[in-house]
């Protein structure tokens, strides 16, 4: 009869909002790295358009995969909605005491690319993703890893 709703975590930008949808205590194998979940809206509504994650902490899987990770749906993809939903996280991460962040993206996705660049990430350096991590099962070989100082 009844159903319980929680108050929705809204994370208010000036065009996309950001939607608490799940925490977890963990990230992949590791039990010690609190992750985010969160739906990406457009500003003031219930339209869901994308969704990323922030990943407290660093490890090997973490090093590779980046500390956010997000992705628009398509037909909302060129309007620089990820980079607006990073900004958001980058205030979130600062909440959560983080000084630093590391966000992957293969090589040949530039949209990705111009991203994290947009975002002023100074990119460290292009690596091969080791075969016994996930991303290499899914097809992901290199990566660009990208640093953000969280001042």
């Amino acid at each position: 009869f009844g159903r319980f709703w929680r108050k929705e975590e809204r994370i208010m930008g000036e065009e996309v909002d950001l939607v608490l949808e799940t925490s977890l205590p963990f990230f992949g194998e590791h039990d010690h790295i609190p992750t985010y979940i969160y739906g990406i809206y457009l500003h003031g509504t219930k339209k869901k358009i994308g969704y990323c994650d922030l990943r407290c902490g660093m490890s090997e899987e973490i090093y590779y995969a980046g500390n956010i990770g997000y992705r628009i749906n398509d037909g909302y993809r060129g309007h620089h909605y990820a980079q607006k939903a990073c900004r958001l996280l980058f205030t979130v991460a600062k909440q959560k005491q983080m000084r630093e962040l590391l966000i992957t993206c293969s090589p040949e996705n530039i949209a990705s690319r111009l991203t994290l660049e947009h975002l002023g990430g100074e990119l460290i350096e292009t690596v091969q993703v080791p075969h016994r991590h996930w991303l290499y099962a899914r097809g992901e070989i290199w990566k660009n890893i990208y640093r953000f100082q969280l001042l």
